[in-house]
């Protein structure tokens, strides 16, 4: 890939193809955080962005994310401090604090000494694991959704389509699934779907007749989703150049891959923010909870905001079931599939598949990035 001054608005470019000076100084500029500084601001087009996304005032974006990185400190020393008895935790913006829920006999007070609230609940959060399980091991039909541990509700939440809901099929799976434990069941209207497009000019990368999007750099390529490898071989850029092949991927039961990075392209720790944020530098992968806003960067529908609602959820797609999934409200469209999902600067994980779209809403499912570099052994590249 011959060196080029201008910086294409693609996510592919704004990872791969303008130097690491050009994006850095770009970045920086945009945060304006001096280099000795150990945290950068939120610029204002985040904060505008969280503004019309979350319905926010632009000091109560501000407070948000300062009140959410407190409580993703708080979320690991408050479950070691509750112990077996740890039912789950979640940001609660009304208050601005994390809330833990802890079963009978929890050391309370060592809970509530980390900064967090906490509520009694009758379940622990392994024994819902458990149950969660036990309805992973079954075989779900199409009329059956997603299921989850809700930790609100201290309950695993079956979600059924609502024109399937009287199948005979999704009627002895939820007879099967209430065995498991507590469980309670809703409805959806959609089913889940995957966000894979076919190909269309000037997007971030393709294989095959896919159009996917880039998740993260890493030292050595990039992380996306499992589904956008159709094992076609090579994959190319925005420019349809060579940049490298899958390296690894899982779909289903998971929902990522690995493309290595080669033929003069390069990596840069940057998420393409479409012109409506400043280009996001990422400077990590700590685990925003269940509450916190996080925000989308896809090929197809750019960028939008919204709040995780959800962990370790098991999505029911046509292809099979995915676990370990987050769920959030940010909506997506085909062509967004293996992008980015960012909290503040800290990478959260790679899109996956959801129901709905960017005019109506909707809700979508990303796979965790921390899974992602374990299982490959790879490095998030930082800045």
């Amino acid at each position: 890939m011959r060196r080029t001054t201008a910086m294409r608005t693609t996510l592919s470019a704004a990872l791969l193809l303008g130097t690491w000076a050009a994006v850095g100084s770009q970045a920086a500029s945009a945060t304006d955080t001096p280099a000795h500084s150990t945290e950068a601001p939120a610029s204002a087009q985040l904060l505008s962005a969280m503004q019309h996304d979350l319905g926010l005032t632009k000091s109560q974006a501000a407070a948000r994310l300062a009140a959410e990185k407190t409580a993703t400190a708080v979320e690991h020393k408050a479950k070691r401090a509750a112990g077996s008895s740890y039912g789950g935790s979640w940001f609660d913006a009304a208050d601005g604090k994390l809330t833990v829920a802890v079963t009978r006999g929890a050391d309370t007070d060592a809970v509530r000494a980390t900064g967090a609230s906490v509520r009694l609940v009758e379940h622990s959060a392994r024994q819902l694991d458990a149950a969660k399980a036990r309805i992973d091991a079954l075989s779900a039909p199409s009329g059956i959704s997603n299921w989850y541990v809700d930790v609100k509700t201290n309950k695993v939440v079956v979600n059924v389509v609502t024109a399937h809901q009287a199948d005979n099929d999704v009627r002895a799976f939820l007879a099967k699934a209430r065995k498991a434990g507590p469980v309670t069941v809703k409805q959806t209207a959609e089913a889940p779907k995957t966000f894979a497009a076919g190909t269309v000019g000037g997007d971030p990368y393709y294989t095959g007749n896919v159009r996917c999007s880039i998740g993260f750099s890493v030292i050595g390529g990039f992380v996306s989703a499992g589904h956008c490898d159709v094992h076609a071989g090579a994959v190319y850029g925005w420019d349809h150049s060579y940049v490298g092949n899958f390296q690894g991927s899982s779909f289903p039961d998971n929902d990522y891959s690995w493309v290595n990075v080669g033929s003069g392209w390069w990596t840069v720790p940057v998420v393409l923010g479409w012109g409506t944020v400043s280009d996001q530098l990422v400077r990590g992968s700590a685990e925003a909870p269940v509450g916190a806003s996080i925000c989308r960067s896809g090929s197809t529908s750019h960028w939008h905001c919204g709040t995780v609602l959800a962990k370790n959820e098991t999505v029911n797609y046509s292809e099979g079931a995915v676990h370990q999934m987050t769920k959030t409200s940010v909506c997506a469209e085909p062509g967004d599939s293996g992008g980015s999902f960012i909290s503040g600067d800290q990478a959260q994980g790679v899109t996956s598949g959801g129901w709905g779209n960017c005019s109506s809403g909707g809700e979508t499912w990303y796979q965790p990035v921390n899974e992602i570099l374990n299982r490959y052994g790879l490095t998030l590249q930082t800045a």
